[in-house]
């Protein structure tokens, strides 16, 4: 009696792996009267974007170097040498100037990740961003974030 509802088990959890999920569908695409576009065609007609972050000021902080070579949420690899940060809702690959409000340094990031997930604050950097803004010894501050270029 075991057997068969092991084998039985197992057919049925083969041809489930197999089988197309029906509830998938592509929700980056929308469906137009005239032709089928990208949903965030907006931000190649600035007209029509959405009332996203274009300036904000808050506490910044940055990425430990534990997570180093670990896994960003848009897929690629945490890297404390680069300038890249992890934001809440702006899009990747958006490119934000952030300035340290207590000395005037700035720097430009690339958003890679999402967070931070503390609260009060507005931006994780990453190591290298922190370094060069003066961040590291205080380990955050003050920053007033500005948009440069919306991510595609």
């Amino acid at each position: 009696m075991n057997w068969r509802c092991c084998i039985i088990c197992c057919a049925v959890t083969l041809i489930c792996a197999c089988m197309p999920n029906a509830h998938w569908r592509d929700d980056a695409y929308a469906q137009d009267e005239e032709a089928s576009q990208p949903r965030d065609a907006w931000r190649d007609r600035p007209e029509e974007r959405p009332n996203l972050l274009s300036k904000d000021t808050g506490i910044a902080s940055f990425m430990a170097d534990e997570i180093h070579g670990r896994m960003t949420a848009n897929g690629e690899l945490y890297d404390i040498r680069q300038l890249t940060a992890a934001h809440r809702t702006l899009p990747f690959n958006t490119i934000v100037e952030v300035k340290n409000l207590n000395n005037g340094k700035t720097v430009e990031v690339r958003i890679n990740d999402r967070g931070p997930y503390v609260d009060g604050r507005i931006i994780d950097l990453s190591f290298e961003a922190a370094k060069l803004l003066g961040l590291v010894e205080r380990g955050s501050g003050m920053v007033e974030l500005r948009v440069v270029r919306y991510g595609r």
